[in-house]
């Protein structure tokens, strides 16, 4: 793969951690909890203003309408109830950043139903067509060589993510959060794997093997334990290395 010597860094915000501004300063682009797993009216104001302010791009970050579990599950939904639900929660995206002149940046599928979309056709095919119908001008933000990596090309403008703060299995699924591997929270393994990804395409698996990454973004979550402090030193590690951190 070609040697990158830039990175979208993004992070997932207005989850009620309440350190959206601290995090502002280290990141590119943000993704915004919009009522389904997180987020209400007020904190997708305030995040809006702050990306404003900080120059950061703001996208849209809807889940499954499961609050209860963060939207960290499947739930048993029929999909023309959860496409409803995606259109509330992206269009209120959509007005806080017009609102602010913003132009909404991307879309980021939220938890339970990002991975499911990343394995599962139905639901990889539901949603490239929900997105492709709705809001075909908008990137989203996927996987390399994803399920909706797949079903996607050539209909949707993708952003290919790879994930600064989580761990993968062999055949390059993030390590399962029920498992006490699944997070990277040491700081200089962090910047370790982001700068190998970034210069190399490549990823460590936990069994040791070598997984071929393409990335043109990368997330750290903003709910991970010391955030800004990860995303303090990695944004330090990146610059010592001639990596330019921007929006793609």
């Amino acid at each position: 793969m070609n040697q990158q010597q830039h990175i979208d860094l993004n992070c997932d915000l207005g989850e009620g951690v309440g350190n959206e501004e601290a995090l502002m300063p280290y990141i590119s682009s943000c993704n915004l909890a919009c009522g389904g797993h997180a987020g209400d009216a007020v904190t997708i104001k305030k995040v809006a203003e702050l990306a404003k302010k900080f120059a950061v791009g703001v996208g849209a970050h809807p889940s499954f309408p499961d609050r209860e579990n963060f939207g960290r599950i499947k739930i048993e939904i029929p999909f023309e109830e959860l496409k409803h639900s995606l259109s509330e929660q992206i269009g209120l995206v959509a007005e806080a950043c017009a609102n602010q002149n913003l132009p909404v940046h991307h879309i980021k599928l939220h938890g339970a139903l990002y991975n499911l979309c990343a394995t599962d056709t139905d639901y990889a095919e539901a949603m490239t067509d929900f997105l492709a119908e709705n809001y075909s001008k908008i990137p989203v933000y996927v996987p390399y060589n994803s399920v909706m990596h797949r079903v996607a090309n050539g209909r949707l403008k993708l952003i290919f993510e790879a994930f600064a703060d989580r761990n993968y299995e062999a055949d390059g699924s993030l390590v399962s959060r029920s498992k006490n591997n699944a997070m990277i929270t040491d700081k200089n393994q962090l910047a370790d794997h982001v700068i190998r990804l970034v210069k190399k395409g490549e990823i460590q698996s936990v069994s040791g093997g070598i997984l071929k990454r393409k990335a043109d973004t990368i997330c750290v979550h903003g709910d991970t334990p010391k955030a800004v402090e990860l995303l303090s030193f990695l944004t330090q590690k990146l610059v010592a290395e001639n990596i330019q951190i921007k929006t793609v």
